[in-house]
């Protein structure tokens, strides 16, 4: 039989681990997203004419305001995951630790 703080910081812990996933999908998106805007950027480079899409129209656009556009999204992307991987880095930390504070819980009784 486990003890209530046992069974409590074991709860923690798996509530660390689906922070941990979630964390994990939203960074894979964002990246995903930082890939896009990374080709958009490329190929604007090697194009004379621009478009952007608003809702279901593609209208024509100045390519050095869809680059600022880009560009600027592209530094908002990338700041999001750098704060979600320190998010990361520190329920990594505290899961960890917990898991040695459950595993001496565990192993003392």
């Amino acid at each position: 039989m486990v003890s209530k703080d046992a069974e409590k910081k074991i709860e923690q812990l798996q509530l660390y681990e689906q922070n941990l996933q979630n964390f994990l999908a939203q960074r894979q998106q964002f990246q995903i997203h930082l890939i896009e805007i990374e080709s958009a950027l490329r190929e604007l480079e090697s194009t004379d004419k621009a478009y952007k899409l608003v809702g279901n129209i593609m209208v024509s656009s100045k390519k050095e305001d869809l680059k600022k556009e880009l560009s600027s999204r592209k530094e908002t992307t990338e700041l999001r995951i750098k704060t979600l991987e320190k998010q990361e880095s520190q329920i990594k930390e505290k899961a960890s630790k917990l898991r040695t504070e459950v595993m001496e819980l565990i192993k003392g009784k």
